[in-house]
């Protein structure tokens, strides 16, 4: 089961989720460019910008909550530049010390709504951080809107190297790479929606529908009838939620 809902925390969403990994071994959750602070029964995680498909692992039954952000906008959060996360799911713990993480965690665990303590550990958390890397952020409008990277880099006003250091801080990876990210989701998006699969790779950005079937191996390790059985479930799971034990 998966819900979410947008967050007080600007361009953020909170999430919540239970996994049965007895029937849900072989739901990937896809790439989404997005990293997300995790509580899980006592835990704090967080689970950083992802390259390829993630198989969540562990006991028969997990439970989490989530607050996923944007595109570029958690490193300033954490206090990490995202490349020192890219495919990694780590303990609170190791980022902002063992004292802090246990406590944020036993407040989480003990309020009448944990969900509702993990935003707020997050607003405040927010509030005290610096702001995301401005540029950046005009960086991933331009993606999603599925604008090219040369585009962006000119827009702001950055030279190809310059915006490929920025981005690895800011997005782990790339703008290349997050902009397939992106182009995927933009197409298995209208996947879900039932537009055929040559009409959304086009929508999307790809060439044609060969040209998506290769990014949806490179980026998901599935093809594109596996991904709409899954899609197509009971019990599918939401590309954007990404959980670890």
């Amino acid at each position: 089961m998966y819900e979410e809902r947008r967050s007080r925390l600007d361009g953020a969403v909170v999430w919540t989720r239970t996994i049965d990994t007895r029937a849900d071994a072989a739901h990937p959750v896809l790439s989404d460019g997005c990293m997300d602070l995790l509580w899980t029964d006592g835990r704090l995680l967080v689970a950083g910008p992802d390259t390829h498909a993630h198989i969540p692992e562990g006991a028969p039954v997990l439970r989490y909550a989530g607050v996923r952000f944007a595109p570029g906008t958690a490193p300033a959060f954490l206090g990490v530049p995202a490349h020192e996360l890219r495919d990694r799911r780590v303990e609170l713990a190791d980022l902002w010390g063992g004292a802090e993480a246990r406590r944020l965690a036993e407040r989480i665990d003990e309020a009448a709504d944990p969900v509702a303590e993990l935003e707020d550990v997050a607003l405040r958390r927010a509030a005290a951080a610096g702001p995301p890397d401005p540029l950046l952020g005009e960086v991933v409008r331009r993606l999603m809107a599925g604008g090219t990277v040369a585009g962006a880099a000119d827009a702001i006003g950055l030279g190809a190297r310059q915006l490929h250091r920025r981005s690895l801080d800011a997005f782990g990876y790339g703008a290349k790479t997050l902009a397939r990210v992106l182009r995927l989701q933009r197409a298995l998006t209208l996947v879900r929606e039932g537009v055929p699969y040559a009409e959304a790779a086009l929508a999307a950005g790809c060439a044609d529908q060969a040209h998506l079937a290769r990014e949806m191996r490179d980026l998901a390790g599935i093809t594109l009838g596996a991904y709409s059985a899954l899609a197509n479930s009971e019990t599918a799971q939401p590309s954007g939620s990404r959980t670890s034990a």
